[in-house]
């Protein structure tokens, strides 16, 4: 199983030395990727809550957010092996041929190191921001991937659809990545593991959010939705975004049943992640971005280091 972990992309850790000496020593370690998100802002009346606290509240590092694709642009001229993926772009608050050439340059100029992950936002503010209608969020990710992926392969681009319309055209570069760039696709309603095997797409990329039984049940789901549409269920790969709280005493009899995954002593964490590798994970990300082990850049690192051991 491949390892990654996130880039202080947030709040006041999100300096360009943090950035540069993360993926450095990231790219040193060994470690397979690094991972950023976007944020557009942080309001001050939510119309709708977080879905990743439990009151829904926002964390205050979303106050303070740099943007992906320029951060990854960054790394990756400061780096020259390391994998550099989005969990995720919200791709709806982009136009397709913008965001597939903005993609597109980032694996030429990184010589195809790009892993595109893809969500369909949750936020309204977001969305009222962007000057985005909140609704139809999934039919427009659908064409939305078929477009991007014409622009990626077609020699001659041309798309007439509901929501998107693109004369025909040639559009350039073509990524280095063939036949395109790797596309996840994040969520955990059923529309979205249709639309992954539906479109092709390379794989899920989650979030542990709960038992790991959860994971387990998506991973199944996934394979009997490509075996009902015709599909090699294996060639659909899982990537899951982790936020590990690491503990110096054991937990509750230090059984995975009994804690809540991805917490606990090293050795207590490292059985969440066997068992994950076990579902049939391929890539775990390591995040850090809301808890105190991502203030310290080398804390980060040498944890990272301890629990991909168990990845292997």
């Amino acid at each position: 199983m491949k390892t990654g972990l996130t880039l202080p992309q947030t709040g006041e850790q999100a300096t360009k030395e943090n950035i540069v000496d993360t993926a450095k020593k990231a790219e040193r370690e060994g470690f397979d990727s690094l991972w950023v998100f976007e944020r557009l802002l942080y309001p001050m009346k939510p119309k709708n809550p977080y879905p990743g606290t439990p009151d829904g509240s926002l964390p205050i590092q979303y106050q303070r957010v740099l943007e992906p694709l320029e951060t990854l642009s960054f790394v990756s001229a400061n780096t020259e092996r390391i994998t550099l993926g989005t969990s995720v772009i919200d791709i709806l608050f982009h136009t397709p041929v913008i965001l597939a050439k903005r993609l597109a340059t980032l694996d030429v100029l990184s010589g195809g190191r790009v892993i595109a992950g893809f969500g369909i936002g949750w936020s309204k503010d977001e969305f009222q921001a962007s000057n985005i209608p909140f609704n139809n969020r999934g039919r427009k990710a659908d064409e939305f991937i078929q477009a991007i992926k014409k622009i990626w392969t077609d020699n001659i681009v041309e798309h007439k659809g509901e929501y998107y319309s693109i004369p025909p055209s040639i559009i350039g570069p073509k990524p280095v990545q063939k036949p395109h760039i790797p596309i996840y696709l994040g969520g955990f309603s059923p529309n979205t593991f249709e639309r992954i095997v539906k479109s092709d797409s390379s794989g899920w990329l989650g979030v542990v959010a709960g038992p790991l039984e959860q994971l387990e049940n998506i991973v199944t789901t996934m394979r009997d939705l490509a075996i009902k549409y015709g599909k090699n269920p294996d060639r659909f790969n899982h990537i899951v975004l982790t936020f590990p709280i690491i503990s110096e005493s054991s937990g509750a009899s230090g059984t995975a049943a009994q804690r809540f995954p991805m917490t606990g002593t090293i050795d207590e964490i490292g059985m969440d992640i066997q068992r994950i590798k076990e579902i049939g994970i391929s890539h775990i990300i390591f995040g850090y971005n809301f808890t105190p082990i991502g203030e310290d850049i080398d804390s980060m690192i040498r944890i990272t280091k301890q629990l991909s051991k168990f990845a292997r």
